[in-house]
């Protein structure tokens, strides 16, 4: 198996620790992108030679140029980076509304953009964006989450066929509840009362007694799938991961599905006679 190079975002915990060490354990030399340098030295003295770490800002255009700039022979780049800021849309902050979507939807295009010139160019290569469930399902509290993670996936999706062409493969994770400090990593808007007893706040409450107890994803086990499927040939645009995720995703496909064909009719009532409309090939 020849040795690919890896460029991971989000990479000193969580899922993007995992999937650090499932790759470094394969063998493949990693760049691990993070804010703090000190939170890989562990990491750093199991494997001195394979893994470089970069102190980036992912938040911060330049920086994330001169990364890509510095690592011209990436083969994979894994977008992890995320967090998710919950409670109602009226509790946000301004502050909050523009970190939700420079983190989970800004920084993904912009780690993209720069590294993809250099895969094209070599014609292969693969980008891996770790969305959520959250970016084809939403729930209360999550609305600037679910913008930015519904974003990412139709810019993965429209970037995955400009490039398939070039080699370039696209592959979207979409992880359920993850055991790794699951409500430790939320950061929760400051109340307000008209919200305490309401979709939200019932959310809220329940998360916060049975988040933790009731995470089902393994990380490891989750990294060694992410791993399998960048290793296929041709892997499918979107893997779930998490039988919760799962279970979401059928009742919200086969929900959107009755309810789009119950539209049949209206939808060809509104049309020019003769005319097909746009359908692209």
């Amino acid at each position: 198996m020849s040795s690919q190079k890896w460029f991971i975002t989000g990479a000193s915990g969580g899922l993007g620790l995992a999937v650090t060490e499932k790759v470094l354990a394969q063998g493949h030399p990693v760049v691990a992108a993070v804010r703090r340098i000190e939170a890989m030295q562990s990491l750093r003295q199991a494997y001195p030679d394979q893994l470089k770490v970069e102190s980036v800002d992912l938040t911060d255009r330049e920086q994330v140029q001169a990364a890509a700039a510095r690592h011209p022979d990436v083969d994979v780049v894994v977008n992890n980076a995320g967090g998710a800021v919950i409670g109602a849309m009226e509790e946000m902050s301004e502050a909050d509304i523009e970190q939700q979507i420079a983190l989970n939807l800004l920084a993904p295009i912009h780690v993209t953009r720069a590294f993809l010139g250099a895969l094209r160019a070599k014609k292969r290569g693969t980008f891996i964006h770790v969305s959520s469930v959250g970016g084809r399902a939403a729930f209360p509290g999550g609305s600037l989450y679910h913008a930015a993670k519904f974003g990412l996936e139709g810019f993965a999706e429209a970037v995955s066929q400009e490039v398939a062409e070039f080699g370039i493969k696209t592959i979207i994770i979409e992880p359920g509840s993850i055991k790794t400090g699951f409500v430790a990593n939320i950061r929760w808007t400051t109340e307000l009362d008209e919200y305490k007893d309401s979709a939200v706040g019932k959310l809220r409450r329940w998360i916060e007694e049975n988040g933790d107890a009731n995470a089902s994803g393994d990380p490891v086990k989750m990294a060694d799938a992410i791993y399998t499927v960048s290793q296929m040939p041709e892997p499918p645009l979107r893997t779930v991961l998490g039988g919760d995720a799962y279970a979401v995703l059928e009742a919200g496909y086969s929900g959107s599905l009755a309810a789009l064909q119950a539209q049949k009719d209206i939808a060809g009532s509104v049309m020019f006679e003769g005319k097909t409309g746009f359908i692209p090939e």
